[in-house]
């Protein structure tokens, strides 16, 4: 099988069953998910049986209901902050790079001072001060994240702008909007793609980290930070609980970062043969 025709490895092939499968557990948690989230069905954190496949967690839920819901939670955020973030860095790292002089500057020195402080930090902060509303977790996580993304297009948009194929849109008379829309954009992706997968990495275990601190996806709603830290103390009884989300989260970020590799892997042979 080839994507973006190019053939698959091993590694891209398993990235991308992770990736779909989470992706259709989280589309269709309605459907297969045998309870809803919040429902109480048994006691508390009961092993895995034939009604209950990955045990009860600490209040007697279902946890692969709560996987399931979960996915919806954590994936759905991660990905709209993520192109909120792009939406935010690309549109001003463009800017920087075709306008330059006062912009770029301007932009730079803004960028360079928000992330002289710590992400982690600087997000526990805001949350603390204006709630864990969803709305505030998304806009916080996604104007930090829009920092990196800056850097990455101002870099590139700079090695793009000096082009001669800019330089005559400048001169016929092109926005600055369709510049960077029309010319900068299409040139840019290769590298922008492949941040994408590794921002939605970040954004994806930026959440589960902040709703393990409780600051994150608050109660009733699942996601798998979250059941992390609900469930932290059944190790003390040998329960397998909170090691069943870590596990979900980890596995996910390996297929996404399996896909990137084999982007990156491509862009760069591309790259090697184009020069």
């Amino acid at each position: 099988m080839k994507l973006l025709g190019h053939r698959l490895t091993i590694g891209a092939w398993i990235g991308l069953i992770i990736v779909a499968v989470n992706l259709l557990g989280a589309i269709l948690a309605p459907v297969i998910a045998p309870h809803g989230e919040a429902d109480l069905v048994g006691d508390v954190w009961a092993p895995p049986s034939a009604d209950a496949w990955l045990g009860l967690d600490n209040l007697g839920r279902d946890m692969f209901s709560r996987l399931l819901y979960g996915a919806r939670t954590t994936i759905g955020l991660a990905l709209l902050i993520t192109i909120l973030s792009f939406a935010v860095g690309i549109t001003t790292g463009f800017t920087a790079a075709v306008v330059g002089g006062w912009a770029d500057m301007a932009l730079s020195r803004l960028v360079d001072a928000v992330m002289a402080i710590p992400q982690l930090i600087f997000a526990l902060v805001i949350l603390s001060v204006f709630g864990t509303s969803v709305p505030v977790l998304i806009v916080t996580i996604a104007l930090l994240d829009s920092t990196r993304v800056f850097r990455l297009a101002r870099a590139v948009g700079l090695n793009i702008a000096v082009m001669d194929f800019v330089e005559v849109a400048r001169l016929r008379g092109e926005k600055l909007g369709w510049i960077m829309r029309r010319e900068v954009l299409p040139n840019a992706m290769p590298p922008l793609i492949t941040e994408f997968g590794l921002r939605f990495c970040f954004a994806f275990l930026f959440i589960a980290s902040l709703s393990f601190l409780g600051l994150g996806i608050q109660p009733p709603y699942a996601d798998w930070g979250g059941m992390v830290r609900d469930n932290a103390q059944a190790i003390n009884f040998g329960g397998i609980a909170p090691l069943i989300p870590a596990a979900a989260i980890a596995i996910l970020t390996i297929g996404v970062n399996l896909l990137v590799d084999w982007f990156l892997s491509i862009h760069s042979r591309a790259h090697g043969e184009g020069a």
